[in-house]
């Protein structure tokens, strides 16, 4: 027997309601990206010196090759964005001790001011979102997110720690 919450519209796989869920996150990430670039064209840099920051402040010490699986471009692409951050001291490359010819990445001091600058006005979007709405609501809107995300990837995603207040 299927278990179907009554309270659920059961048309909200129709074809106008998904295109209402496609257009808000359209809206959603354009606002959400909004400031941040504004940040980032201060300093001539874009989305990708904006993901990499990001992933290296969440995953410090992260290879090369870790990162170009996350972020899934190419890796002349990201080699592009690295070498700006290297180079203006935004990230830290090191050679890994263990195989030299990996290269560990990790934010610099002046990095990690940048990333906090950044995710600080999404956080507070997020965070306005949420008290705007109920728990019941944010864990839906997170399981939405993650059925969005290639199955491969979800393994990514850093489990919440119930045990911070």
């Amino acid at each position: 027997m299927t278990d179907l919450n009554p309270d659920l519209d059961p048309l909200f796989l129709r074809e106008e309601n998904l295109r209402q869920g496609i257009e808000l996150l359209f809206y959603a990430y354009r606002d959400f990206t909004a400031e941040p670039d504004a940040i980032l064209a201060k300093w001539g840099f874009g989305r990708a010196h904006h993901r990499a920051i990001y992933f290296v402040g969440r995953n410090p010490n992260i290879t090369v090759t870790e990162l170009l699986e996350i972020l899934k471009i190419t890796k002349q692409s990201l080699s592009r964005v690295l070498s700006t951050l290297i180079e203006e001291k935004f990230i830290s490359q090191r050679a890994d001790p263990s195989d030299r010819r990996r290269k560990l990445l990790t934010l610099s001091e002046k990095g990690l001011e940048l990333e906090r600058e950044l995710t600080t006005t999404q956080l507070s979007r997020v965070a306005r979102a949420y008290r705007e709405t109920d728990a019941a609501a944010v864990e839906g809107f997170r399981r939405v997110l993650s059925g969005i995300i290639n199955s491969e990837d979800r393994a990514r995603i850093r489990p919440r720690n119930r045990l911070m207040k």
